[in-house]
């Protein structure tokens, strides 16, 4: 069974805060990977057009878009902390910039001589949507909508948005927990 949650505020601008979100927290301590396998990291990437239709990946492909994703979590929990972001995020994230074909490759063969070669089509596919999740993770932290960006307020939630006016919440599902929860406390309870 395939879970659908709405994309947080801000999501559907930002591939790379839709990238952090890719891992869900569901009450009941049940953690939802929507990259988890190579067809699910395939299925991400292909349904938000980050990568053609007919693209397979491979498992190293998908711990690429994964670890990505860890990079840009670090980022986010950092950028709210007001620290200084992990080298190791940083470096992730600039290869993933870095990372990206603008050319052919030239190569050298001793039968062949000097020839042009363009990488597997699966390593050239991962290679631009990485590029694209990282440049706008990095256009994100460093441009105007940065203040907006917070993490959701009910837990066990661990997704991220951009705030519009009050709201704190990444969906209605997590207000509706978070203010349940505001109300069981009040009645005498605990949160």
């Amino acid at each position: 069974m395939r879970i659908v949650i709405p994309a947080a505020p801000g999501a559907a601008q930002h591939p790379g805060l839709n990238l952090a979100n890719s891992r869900l927290s569901m009450p009941g301590d049940h953690v939802v990977d929507l990259l988890d396998t190579p067809a699910d990291a395939t299925r991400w990437l292909t349904e938000r057009d980050l990568a053609p239709a007919g693209t397979v990946l491979h498992e190293v492909c998908a711990v690429r878009l994964r670890a990505l994703r860890e990079q840009v979590r670090h980022l986010f929990l950092t950028h709210l902390q007001g620290a200084e972001p992990p080298a190791e995020a940083l470096a992730g994230i600039n290869a993933a910039l870095t990372q990206v074909p603008t050319a052919s490759e030239l190569r050298w063969d001793p039968v062949r001589g000097l020839y042009r070669a363009t990488p597997h089509p699966t390593d050239q596919a991962v290679d631009h949507a990485l590029g694209v999740l990282a440049a706008d993770t990095a256009d994100l932290l460093t441009g105007a909508e940065a203040g907006r960006l917070t993490a959701c307020d009910s837990r066990p939630c661990v997704r991220y948005l951009l705030r519009s006016g009050r709201r704190h919440w990444c969906s209605v599902r997590c207000g509706d927990r978070a203010r349940a929860a505001r109300a069981y406390a009040r009645r005498g309870g605990t949160s």
